[in-house]
């Protein structure tokens, strides 16, 4: 198949739509339902996100993509009792594909609501048997079990929409889009990222662990398929906290570390103790554990609207607890897709418990960048390697 016919591009009015390679075969086939423009710009992106994470980790890998950006991305790390418990895991047997997509969707359950998944490797049922309780448009992967598509063909009234990549693709050296009917040419970003693009240290402290090696690759690969500017937040194996697409350095990075804050927040004893009305949504429960956990918690505190979503009352989570509480998380890496204009950035960044960074460096003021990193005892290297995504 060279083309593939879309009911419409990004919105309704834009018609006609398709998606066509101008040599050989397109690359996916559509297993089940129908793809739409976003939906396919999602699953691409998203898998050849989940495919560099295999190849740079050797484990398998997920990513849950809204709107052209991970939402969050793991590779299969088993989960604590304390991650199954806040990712709802329920009763799943869960796979090492299954830790990366429990992951992956955990990390921000708010974005991911409705998101796109990439699969790097063959949907098993445990996998299948996760993405079936979450509200999601679709999913690639290089194959499907039996099990697995039986599974994913029921959901959404049989409509879900399943894609199979040829895992063997490569894309051709140059890419084109346009862009008001003029077209733009560019290498395509073959970029590979190893343990090799982190060793230009520029701080006192020289030395990364294994894990932070591991973590500072991931948040590298995430932000090559992120909207810029982008900031990345990750701990053990999964994303937990990416801020996409804004126009200031320090906003990607206060957003992610928002993110990354609530994360952690919802791993406190008091969130792991709210106790929950039969039978609610899990997107209303997941909407109200993202009020409760930041300064909205009113909203759900208040009279008549917290017995629709709690058995029992919770009391107020203050500002004091939370602070207290996310001091606790350590071990976070952090990467940028571009360098670091001020030392703000690590400011912000070691309030959420970022311990080492990797960034392109190339600021005129780098030298306050590496002071902030002293400062703190955080470990940065430059990577000299920018990740702009548009």
């Amino acid at each position: 198949m060279k083309e593939l016919e879309l009911k419409y591009g990004c919105n309704p009015n834009q018609k006609p739509a398709r998606v066509f390679v101008e040599n050989g075969e397109l690359p996916i086939e559509v297993v089940n339902g129908k793809p739409g423009y976003i939906n396919l710009l999602d699953a691409l992106n998203g898998w050849q996100l989940v495919k560099e994470l295999k190849e740079a980790t050797g484990m398998p890998a997920a990513t849950s993509f809204k709107h052209v950006s991970p939402a969050g991305a793991a590779i299969g790390k088993p989960l604590s009792d304390t991650l199954k418990q806040i990712y709802f895991t329920d009763d799943v047997e869960l796979t090492p594909l299954a830790s990366a997509y429990a992951r992956a969707r955990g990390a921000d359950r708010m974005s991911s609501f409705g998101d796109f998944i990439s699969l790097s490797d063959e949907c098993d049922k445990a996998t299948a048997q996760l993405i079936s309780k979450e509200v999601s448009d679709g999913v690639i992967a290089p194959g499907y079990s039996a099990e697995a598509l039986e599974i994913l063909k029921a959901k959404k009234k049989g409509n879900y929409c399943i894609l199979k990549i040829d895992a063997t693709y490569e894309p051709p050296l140059l890419e084109r889009k346009q862009v008001f009917g003029v077209t733009f040419e560019q290498g395509h970003n073959f970029q590979k990222f190893d343990k090799s693009v982190l060793e230009n240290v520029v701080t006192d402290k020289k030395t990364f662990t294994q894990e932070e090696i591991d973590n500072l690759l991931i948040a590298q690969i995430v932000l090559k398929y992120t909207q810029s500017n982008s900031v990345c937040y990750v701990k053990d194996g999964q994303a937990i906290g990416i801020g996409a697409g804004q126009q200031s350095r320090i906003h990607c990075t206060r957003l992610a570390g928002d993110k990354a804050d609530k994360w952690w927040l919802r791993q406190s004893p008091k969130v792991l103790g709210l106790q929950f009305v039969d039978g609610i949504k899990r997107a209303d429960r997941d909407n109200a554990i993202d009020l409760y956990t930041g300064d909205e918690y009113e909203d759900v505190l208040a009279e008549g609207t917290w017995q629709n979503i709690f058995k029992v009352k919770p009391s107020v989570f203050t500002t004091e607890e939370k602070k207290a509480w996310i001091a606790k998380n350590t071990d976070v890496a952090l990467g940028s897709d571009a360098f670091f204009p001020f030392g703000d950035n690590v400011e912000r960044a070691r309030k959420s418990g970022v311990s080492c960074i990797a960034q392109p460096g190339g600021s005129v003021r780098d030298d306050n960048v590496i002071a902030t990193c002293n400062k703190y005892g955080i470990v940065m290297a430059f990577t000299n390697i920018r990740l702009f995504h548009h």
